[in-house]
C-alpha cells in the first residue's frame, strides 16, 4: 500500500534569481535545433532548445531568442529561414552555431533554398518558414514561424536519435 505525502508549501516571494531559475529549468530536457538563413550573401544561423510544434492549421512552430541576441536582427531580415532539427552526432555542429559568426558553418554540410532558407543536411527533420509573429516575452521573444515545406528523413528510413539538452550539457536519447 501507497501512502501519500503532503508535498512541503512553495514559500512565496521567493528571490527566483537567475542561477536558481537556470537549475531549475535545466532539469527538462529539450531538443535543440539550428534556425538558420542566408542574409546578405552569407549564411547565418544559431541554436535553440526552446524549439516546439505549435499548430497544424496552420502549420506552426516556434523557438524563443533571448533579446540581447546579436544574430537574431540579422536573421529576422530573411524572406525564409530554415530550421533544422539536429541529432545526437551535432553536438559540434551546436557547439559552433554558439561560437564566432563568421565561423559558424564551416565545415557544415548545409543546403539553401531557393528562398534562401538553410538547413543542416542531415538533419532530423528540416522545415522552411518564414516569420508569423514574435511576442515580447520578458527578456526572451518568442518566434512563431509558419511552415511552408518539411522534410523528414523517416520517410527514407533509417531513424535517428535527436540531441537533447538536458543541465547545460548534451545528451541522447537511449530506449530502455
Amino acid at each position: 500500500m501507497t501512502t501519500l505525502q503532503t508535498p512541503a508549501a512553495f514559500a512565496t516571494n521567493q528571490d527566483l534569481d537567475a542561477i536558481r531559475l537556470r537549475r531549475a529549468f535545466g532539469v527538462f530536457p529539450s531538443g535543440v535545433v539550428a534556425v538558420a538563413a542566408a542574409v546578405d550573401g552569407r549564411l547565418v544561423g544559431l541554436a535553440a532548445s526552446s524549439f516546439t510544434s505549435v499548430s497544424l492549421d496552420p502549420p506552426l512552430v516556434s523557438f524563443s531568442i533571448a533579446n540581447t541576441s546579436k544574430t537574431w536582427p540579422d536573421l529576422r531580415r530573411a524572406d525564409h529561414l530554415g530550421v533544422t532539427i539536429l541529432a545526437a552526432h551535432h553536438g559540434a555542429i551546436c557547439r559552433q552555431l554558439a561560437g564566432p559568426v563568421a565561423h559558424r558553418f564551416d565545415g557544415v554540410p548545409a543546403s539553401v533554398s531557393e528562398d534562401g532558407a538553410v538547413t543542416i543536411d542531415d538533419g532530423l527533420a528540416r522545415f522552411d518558414c518564414t516569420i508569423y509573429r514574435e511576442v515580447e516575452a520578458g527578456d526572451h521573444t518568442i518566434v512563431l514561424l509558419e511552415l511552408h515545406a518539411v522534410d523528414h528523413p523517416v520517410d527514407q528510413g533509417d531513424p535517428l536519435s535527436p540531441l537533447v539538452f538536458h543541465r547545460s550539457s548534451f545528451g541522447r536519447l537511449t530506449a530502455e
